[in-house]
This record gives structure tokens, C-alpha cells and sequence, in this order.
């Protein structure tokens, strides 16, 4: 009797672990699935400021010299840029605190408020100035937002991920991103084609900024469902902060900065290619190809369609042949095509899309690799902090002056100054990640 008592009893047990390792699971793709929706919202949020540039720049600023008004448009977004770097650093340090879940939280209502206050802010004409202080500081708000997801939701993504599938399960952050940037790119076709132009430049570029602030209160709801990071609550929760003894000790502060120089590098090649070709490149080819807008941004959606689909593939990839070799391929592929793609765009729309077709195709091998190869290379201690400087300080210095700097150097006729300034980044964040060992399938309790 006594051993049928005790089959039982581990039948059951076993019963139960397996029902709560089933709901482990659930909560888990759920949380996948909360954390791609905001994700999708906020470069939503990020990428229309870059779609509407020109009607942003006719409302918010002196028209009476349109390249000026264009570039201080572009120069705000940059200014956007500068400050990820402080809320990479505050979230970071949040976010190995009070979690990775609780800065999501934050980050999607500041980025939401950052949207509502371009939305409503009064026009140059209306109150001069201050119209264009209103933007400044609601991109401001946004960066700093901006960079709080960004350093979270690296981290998160990987830290939830089974360790074999890494890839393919954190590049859901930039195939979400690639929804976000088509959806406002689609928005750019859509009020272009069903509102008039005068209508389009007083009132019609203010939709998508109302949209996005209202689709975040959304958004917070199915967040605050998510599970916290497995991995970051079992090293909070260990009586001496690490739960495995091959967890890496405190490092050296010169260990701590160079890895964090080795990150900043590496997300400078990402970065400024990366933003040339998704946010800015239809603005590029209607301001100095001539294009026409609606058609510009009906190429550049239809463009980013390859990205969604070449995204997760290349994460799959990177899970059985490595981050290194995927990786190293993008930067090469870059040097290479810049030139001829950039070169190639005309005032016809089908040049665009074959151009940013061909380079968000090839753009996938990041979106598939980059929160796994980074959150692979630093320890959970360490990860939210380094993350949260290195990267949007290097997107600010490279990605954030990419459109300003392009617009500028086309308006001198040197645009082939610009081509050469990407090709040498991108190479010297290949040389940097050819001195990387290879760490996919690496359990993250145990990077040292």
C-alpha cells in the first residue's frame, strides 16, 4: 500500500510540474508577445517624427528657407538621440534594481506623453519659438524614454529566452521594430493620399503623434501582465547575488570599460547605417531626389517588407551557426553597398525600393543577433548598466546624426563624404566583433 501511496504521490508532483512548467511557458510567450507590442508602439512613436520631417518643418519652424527648417527638423531628431544615453543610464540601473518589467512600464509612458505633446503643440506661425521648443522637448522626453526600452527590452528578450533559441526569440524586438517603422511609414502613404497638401501640412501630420499617445494606454495594460526576468530574479534572489558559482566575480573597472568600448563600436556600424535606410530614407530620396512623397513612402513600405521576413530567419540562423559569422556579414555587406544603393536612388520610387529593399534585407542579420550577441558578452550583473550606456550613447554619436548629417553633406554636393564615413564604420566594428569568441547556446547565468 505504502508504495502505491508513494507512486502516486510522484505521479502527481510530477503532474504538477509539468502543469506549472506548461504555464511557465504561457506566461513567458505572453510576455514575449507584451513586450513585442510596445516595442512595435514605441518605434512607432520614434519613427514618424522622421517620416513627417517635412511637415514637422514647415508648422514648427521659419519656412522662409526650407533647407534650414528641414535641417533643424533632422537636428531635433538627432537632439533625440543625445538624450538615450542618460535614460540608458538611469533605466539601466533601474532596471537591475526594480526589474526589467518596471522600466518597460515607465518607458512606454513617457514615450506615449512625448507623442501627445507633438500632437497638440502650437504652430511656428502661431506662438514662433516656443512651437519649436515644445518639439525639442518632447523629443527630449522621447530619447530618454527610447532609451530605457532599448536597454530593457535587450536584456528582457534574451534573459527570457531558451538559451537554444536565443536568436530567434530576442530578434521579435526588431522584427516588431520593422512593424513599427512599416505601420508609420503605411501612415505617411495613407494621409498623403487622402488628404490635400495644405490640409497635410496644418493639420493632417499630427494624427499618427495622437495615435500613438492614445495605442500606449493600450499597450501599458498588456505590460503589466509580463513576467519579471527568470534570470535576473534568481541572481536578486541568491543570498550572495550570484546563483552560480561560474557567474563572473566583480570585474575590474578597466574589464568593465572595455567591454562596454567593444559594445560601443559595434553598435556604431549597427546604428548609422541602420537609421539611414529605415527612418530616413524615403525623406532622403524626396528632399534631395526629388521624389515624389507618396510614392517615396509607398516604396519605402512595400521595402521594409524583406526586413520583417529576413529578421527572424537570420535569428534562427545565428542559433546554429553563431552571432559571429551573421554579424560579421552584415558590417562587410555594408561597406560594399553603400556606394551603389545610395548611388542608384533617383526620383523614381521603384529605385528606392530596390535599394532599401536590398539593404533592410541584409540590415535582418542585426535584427536577428543583436540583443543575443550582447547580452551573451556581459554578465547579469553588469548587463542593464552596460547596455544601457554603451548602446544609445553610440546610436546618439552615429545613428541620431545620420539623416542631419546626409541631408548636409547633399546639400554641399559631398554626399560621397558621407558613403566613405559609413563604409569605415561599419569596418571597424567588424574588426571589433572579429576579436569576439563565439557565445550563442551560452546559458546566461553562466557568462564570465
Amino acid at each position: 500500500m505504502s508504495v502505491k501511496l508513494e507512486s502516486s504521490n510522484l505521479g502527481m508532483q510530477a503532474r504538477t510540474a509539468g502543469h506549472s512548467h506548461d504555464l511557465g511557458n504561457v506566461l513567458r510567450r505572453k510576455s514575449l508577445i507584451a513586450t513585442g507590442l510596445g516595442n512595435t508602439l514605441e518605434w512607432y512613436d520614434w519613427t514618424i517624427y522622421a517620416v513627417f520631417a517635412p511637415y514637422i518643418a514647415k508648422a514648427m519652424f521659419d519656412t522662409q528657407d526650407p533647407v534650414s527648417a528641414l535641417l533643424s527638423t533632422l537636428a531635433i531628431f538627432a537632439v533625440g538621440f543625445i538624450s538615450r544615453p542618460l535614460g540608458g543610464i538611469v533605466f539601466g540601473a533601474l532596471a537591475d534594481r526594480l526589474g526589467r518589467k518596471t522600466v518597460l512600464l515607465i518607458s512606454m509612458v513617457l514615450m506615449g506623453f512625448g507623442s501627445l505633446l507633438i500632437a497638440v503643440s502650437p504652430t511656428y506661425a502661431a506662438v514662433g519659438g516656443f512651437a519649436s521648443l515644445m518639439v525639442l522637448a518632447a523629443r527630449l522626453l522621447q530619447g530618454f524614454a527610447h532609451g530605457g526600452e532599448a536597454t530593457a527590452s535587450y536584456a528582457y528578450l534574451a534573459e527570457i529566452a531558451p538559451k537554444e533559441r536565443r536568436g530567434l526569440w530576442s530578434s521579435s524586438m526588431f522584427f516588431s521594430v520593422g512593424i513599427g517603422s512599416i505601420v508609420a511609414t503605411l501612415l505617411g502613404v495613407v494621409l498623403t493620399r487622402l488628404i490635400d497638401v495644405a490640409d497635410m501640412d496644418f493639420w493632417g501630420w499630427r494624427i499618427p503623434f495622437l495615435l500613438g499617445a492614445l495605442l500606449s494606454v493600450l499597450v501599458l495594460f498588456l505590460r503589466k501582465s509580463m513576467m519579471e526576468s527568470d534570470v535576473l530574479t534568481d541572481f536578486v534572489g541568491s543570498p550572495q547575488g550570484s546563483p552560480n558559482p561560474v557567474e563572473a566575480p566583480d570585474w575590474p573597472k578597466s574589464k568593465i570599460i572595455s567591454r562596454a568600448v567593444g559594445i560601443f563600436f559595434y553598435q556604431a556600424g549597427v546604428g548609422l547605417p541602420y537609421y539611414l535606410w529605415t527612418a530616413y530614407a524615403a525623406v532622403f530620396a524626396i528632399t534631395q531626389r526629388g521624389m515624389d512623397p507618396s510614392g517615396a513612402f509607398t516604396a519605402s513600405l512595400f521595402a521594409q517588407i524583406p526586413y520583417i521576413i529576413a529578421v527572424p530567419i537570420w535569428g534562427y540562423v545565428s542559433d546554429r551557426i553563431g552571432r559571429k559569422p551573421v554579424t560579421i556579414f552584415y558590417f562587410l555587406a555594408v561597406a560594399v553597398l553603400t556606394f551603389p544603393l545610395i548611388g542608384f536612388i533617383s526620383n523614381e520610387p521603384w529605385t528606392l525600393f530596390v535599394a532599401q529593399g536590398v539593404m533592410l534585407s541584409v540590415t535582418g542579420c542585426i535584427g536577428g543577433t543583436l540583443p543575443a550577441i550582447i547580452a551573451e558578452r556581459v554578465p547579469t550583473r553588469y548587463r542593464s548598466r552596460i547596455m544601457g550606456i554603451s548602446l544609445p550613447l553610440s546610436l546618439a554619436l552615429f545613428g541620431g546624426t545620420a539623416p542631419y548629417l546626409s541631408s548636409w553633406f547633399s546639400s554641399m554636393n559631398l554626399s560621397w563624404v558621407f558613403n566613405l564615413y559609413v563604409v569605415v564604420v561599419v569596418l571597424i566594428a567588424a574588426g571589433v566583433v572579429a576579436t569576439w569568441r563565439e557565445t550563442s547556446g551560452i546559458d546566461l547565468r553562466e557568462v564570465n
